[in-house]
């Protein structure tokens, strides 16, 4: 047997060790079944994409949005908000 440490956000480690508590289930048990089943099936079972709110070209197009706040060159219009009809 051995021991892995790692960090991990404060909040991520409080929300997930909730919802395993109510399903019945430890950290080290769930973080063992994930490692064992990476190493039995060399993949990682579950999707991992980026979020494309955080590529490149989105993160240089917020840094110069937020230029143009800062220098005033951002101008905004007052408008009445759309309700959708569901």
């Amino acid at each position: 047997m051995t021991q892995v440490n790692f960090r991990i956000d404060e909040d991520v480690k409080a929300k997930a060790e909730s919802a395993l508590n109510d399903m019945g289930l430890t950290m080290s048990t769930v973080i063992t079944m994930f490692l064992t089943k990476v190493g039995r099936e060399r993949r990682i079972s579950f999707e991992i994409t980026d979020d494309p709110f955080y590529s490149k070209s989105n993160m240089r197009y917020l840094e110069q949005m937020m230029s143009d706040v800062k220098s005033g060159k951002a101008h905004f219009a007052e408008h009445e908000l759309i309700e959708a009809d569901d």
